[in-house]
């Protein structure tokens, strides 16, 4: 062989092998980050982790065929605004170094070993998807809905669209004073016209339109101070057109005299409240009122301790409230029993107390008192390379915003962690490569972004047909059928 032939055939191999090694650098040797669940907190850590790293690649595994989590399965149909961060995830989705893999039960399809043993690191951030028991009688009756059951039915949750809530009551009582609870006051009152142009699901729009729920109480422990929701729900409620507030003047004693020492954000809050409630309204406001055929208020410093059933003890008939005092003042305030107790008559009791995460996997550390997974700045404890982020690092608290820092928190920590050699991503990890064969040899076939953007177009199309953002499909059988058309 010539000095030429034998100078080229070595470059060769030496690029070719060379080439192999970038390759390698860019493949086998990226570190690999698994991320369970596709809600907010799921896409907002893999957006950051993809700006943080140049080489980090992230899968993301989802139970159900389709993202998002709670922004489609938990705002409000009539809050659209606040979906519009499916824009941003969906770039995130989109990105060569982000894969989605939907229909994949991480806890049963693959176990959270499995994926530990498969990436560099897993980060869980499937959220909160049980509910907190109020722990009184008559809880089980027919009648008695968790706030997040209520909700995920009429924005299309799969697991929910069995719930067909009886609303032929004239009285709905919403144990919960926080956004959650006004959300679910306000499609239980809103005119049906509203409610059409949104993307609430078909079958809950039917009900909905046969309602006989004509007055709704918002009930909660303490008093107007310590009230969970924001501003713009409260001035929802009060613009909410054929409906009046009706309040109780004694539970505002002394709140006018506190308002100076409020930071701003609250004293607004307060002074809403106070208007609604003491104020004697403008003629116009006057007549508005008075035209209204729907009532809604806040009852504070009520507690519930029992459910109670009508005579055959089968359904709803009413609830029994403790009457409280506070101790204290601001947000430490405590809510004190006095001994009084009331009776409230009622055919349907919704509680929104809180959501609460639960465990997936048995080789999970879990606070089940705290309900989540204990961590320091989203690092699990005593598991190396296991991350949490989102409701089930901090419980479920805040809005999208909160959740979106929360979780460019733990971005931050795996980051750090490379960085530092803490997590060793020196050593190739097979990532979805091998998780995927785990799930083709159990027979489960998971949903790419590409076979969501079909039901996604599908939806839109069916939506278009009624005059409505979206029409969801309901069932994960229906989805999957689109997907894999």
């Amino acid at each position: 062989m010539s000095g030429h032939k034998m100078l080229f055939s070595g470059l060769k191999r030496w690029t070719s092998g060379r080439s192999r090694w970038i390759s390698g650098l860019h493949d086998g040797f990226s570190p690999k980050v698994c991320i369970v669940g596709s809600g907010p907190a799921g896409f907002y850590t893999a957006q950051h982790l993809i700006k943080a790293r140049q080489d980090v690649k992230v899968d993301i595994y989802e139970r159900l065929p389709v993202p998002f989590g709670l922004v489609r399965f938990g705002v409000a149909p009539d809050h659209p605004e606040v979906k519009n961060v499916i824009n941003t995830f969906t770039q995130t989705a989109r990105h060569s170094r982000c894969s989605f893999y939907g229909n994949v039960d991480v806890g049963r399809d693959v176990s959270v070993e499995e994926l530990r043993q498969a990436y560099h690191a897993v980060v869980l951030s499937y959220g909160a998807e049980g509910s907190r028991s109020m722990g009184v009688p008559g809880e089980d009756l027919a009648g008695v809905h968790p706030a997040k059951d209520f909700v995920g039915w009429y924005n299309g949750l799969p697991s929910c669209r069995e719930l067909r809530p009886d609303l032929s009551c004239e009285t709905a009582v919403i144990l919960g004073q926080g956004n959650v609870a006004l959300d679910v006051a306000r499609v239980l009152l809103s005119p049906l016209d509203i409610l059409k142009e949104t993307d609430i699901s078909q079958p809950a729009l039917e009900t909905l339109a046969e309602s006989q729920v004509r007055r709704v109480l918002i009930v909660g422990r303490r008093g107007p101070m310590q009230i969970a929701c924001t501003i713009k729900e409260i001035r929802e409620m009060v613009n909410l057109p054929n409906t009046r507030p009706e309040m109780m003047a004694a539970d505002f004693e002394g709140v006018a005299e506190a308002l100076k020492d409020l930071p701003r954000p609250r004293k607004r809050l307060m002074e809403l409240m106070l208007k609604t409630a003491l104020e004697i309204p403008g003629e116009k406001e006057q007549r508005r009122r008075n035209e209204a055929s729907h009532t809604w208020g806040f009852q504070f410093f009520r507690s519930p301790i029992e459910i109670l059933a009508d005579p055959e003890r089968s359904r709803t008939a009413g609830i029994r409230l403790a009457v409280n005092r506070l101790e204290g003042s601001g947000d430490g305030a405590q809510a004190v029993l006095t001994g009084e107790v009331e009776d409230l008559t009622c055919g349907l009791v919704i509680s929104s107390i809180g959501y609460k995460s639960l465990p997936i996997d048995p080789s999970l550390p879990f606070d089940s008192r705290k309900a989540i997974v204990p961590n320091n700045m989203g690092r699990v404890q005593q598991a190396a390379g296991l991350y949490c982020s989102g409701w089930l690092k901090t419980g479920p608290t805040g809005v999208i915003a909160t959740t979106m820092n929360n979780s460019f928190d733990t971005a931050r920590s795996v980051v750090e962690d490379m960085d530092s050699g803490t997590l060793d991503v020196s050593a190739a990890r097979p990532g979805s490569q091998s998780v995927s064969a785990l799930l083709e040899k159990r027979g489960v076939k998971p949903v790419t972004f590409s076979d969501w953007e079909k039901i996604d177009s599908v939806e839109m199309r069916r939506g278009e047909a009624v005059g409505k953002p979206r029409e969801k499909l309901l069932t994960v059988e229906e989805m999957l059928q689109v997907a894999r058309s």
